[in-house]
């Protein structure tokens, strides 16, 4: 039996997401997250050109995308890898939250492996799989949880904190080993609508006296351009941009992103008018009905929101032209005409893709796009380019309004005062060299390499 605890990083290494994170103990395995990386495969793969799904993992082995640890992976998956399948040797997976970058490469796993996921995590992957014709999680064991539990694996006990994020359900772990706790944070922040799960989280972290954090960086950076504001902030803009219009507003913001949903919500209801939103986020507000705890409004039934339907294969919005989740909001429709007509009275969430409705809307010129999705693009990016002809094309104002799902570097480095380790391993980040202008205790991680910590 090893007398240390071990950490292996496979991924979240020197990269935004893809978090991988082997923990060992006496025998006992655990993965915190799988998910991946925003720049996943950029140097092999674009566009349509993309690993082949036949192959199983034999493309992602062959440019070093996944790890190759056996007893990991499914059967299938590794058929035409040159791999032989073994039992599994990883004793479970702890998801912090749905976030693509932390779960999608769950997919893989060998479907003997329990997966441990928080009760609207679970709800997430359930409505994804429903309404993406790409997203397939494939068969797992899962086992959910809420904050309070003590799950016990092998030589390990796992302790779920919920924290606050850019999406519901997401928590932070504190994992009891033989040789003290080690606190992983997922993704969190501390200037979120709930600011307090964050502050149960790091008082229970302090508490834990951990020999490791486990830390994300996302937004330690040298220079920050980003707004910091709150859920709250973009709130009062945003109801200051409608109060003062006339016009339509329109929104994109992430579909999971449920927070950023019930400000525009309740900007709608505030200023008199009604928002207009796509199925597939009204299929996935009425699944989250099931949590009690996230107390949405339901889409069928609130007199304050509508279903916006685009036409499909007959071109008259006929039943039969959407998927079956789709026509259970049908009672809510309206297409493009009723927000031709009604455009002073309507909030209406655009996503980019669906850019090409404006040319049958045709809004009103001065009209506004709220850009709530994320912290600004690079101005090299295409599709900031290409969003930017489309709206000086209507002739349509842009605004940026957004609050992050991270901490910026000042806090992070308040979060690991507060926590006060003895080891810090800075995931999740490409500047792993800036915490140490902040914090003398961080180690530098490499990908694959192990550490131990006693």
């Amino acid at each position: 039996m090893s007398e240390v605890v071990k950490l292996t990083f496979y991924g979240g290494v020197n990269e935004i997401g893809g978090n991988k994170i082997l923990v060992e103990d006496k025998g006992t395995c655990v993965f915190l997250d799988f998910g991946q990386p925003f720049n996943f495969g950029v140097d092999y793969f674009a566009g349509w050109l993309q690993p082949r799904p036949i192959s199983g993992l034999r493309d992602y082995f062959e440019f070093g995308l996944l790890p190759r640890i056996r007893g990991l992976y499914a059967r299938e998956q590794l058929a035409f890898t040159g791999i032989p399948y073994t039992s599994p040797r990883i004793d479970a997976v702890f998801l912090s939250h749905a976030h693509f970058d932390h779960v999608d490469h769950i997919q893989f796993l060998d479907p003997k492996i329990s997966v441990y996921l928080g009760v609207g995590t679970k709800l997430f992957l359930e409505v994804m799989e429903r309404t993406s014709a790409y997203c397939d999680y494939g068969d797992h064991r899962y086992r959910t949880f809420r904050t309070g539990a003590k799950i016990k694996v092998g030589n390990v006990m796992v302790e779920p904190v919920h924290v606050d994020h850019s999406i519901p359900a997401a928590y932070g772990f504190i994992i009891h080993t033989s040789k003290g706790a080690v606190v992983y944070t997922g993704d969190l922040r501390r200037h979120g609508p709930r600011s307090d799960m964050t502050e149960d989280f790091l008082k229970k972290a302090s508490d834990s006296e951990p020999i490791a954090l486990i830390s994300e960086g996302t937004r330690v950076v040298e220079n920050d351009r980003r707004m910091n504001y709150s859920e709250e902030e973009v709130k009062k803009h945003a109801y200051d941009l409608v109060s003062e219009t006339n016009r339509i507003v329109f929104v994109t913001h992430y579909s999971r992103d449920i927070d950023r949903f019930r400000t525009f919500y309740q900007v709608a209801k505030k200023s008199g008018r009604k928002l207009v939103i796509s199925p597939k986020t009204a299929h996935l507000l009425h699944g989250l009905l099931n949590d009690e705890r996230l107390n949405l409004p339901d889409p069928i039934k609130d007199e304050d929101i509508l279903v916006y339907y685009r036409k499909k294969r007959s071109g008259t919005f006929d039943e039969a032209d959407y998927y079956v989740w789709e026509r259970e909001f049908m009672g809510k429709m309206v297409n493009y005409e009723f927000v031709a007509k009604n455009q002073r009275r309507l909030i209406m969430t655009l996503d980019f893709q669906n850019l090409t409705e404006l040319v049958d809307i045709r809004p009103s010129p001065s009209s506004h796009f709220v850009y709530s999705m994320s912290e600004p693009f690079s101005e090299e990016d295409l599709e900031y380019e290409v969003m930017h002809n489309w709206l000086n094309h209507f002739k349509i104002e842009f605004h940026q309004l957004h609050s992050s799902g991270h901490l910026n570097r000042q806090q992070i480095s308040s979060l690991i005062n507060d926590i006060n380790p003895k080891r810090v391993f800075p995931v999740h980040t490409e500047n792993q060299i800036l915490f140490r202008k902040f914090c003398r205790k961080v180690e530098m991680i490499e990908y694959g390499k192990t550490y131990k910590v006693k």
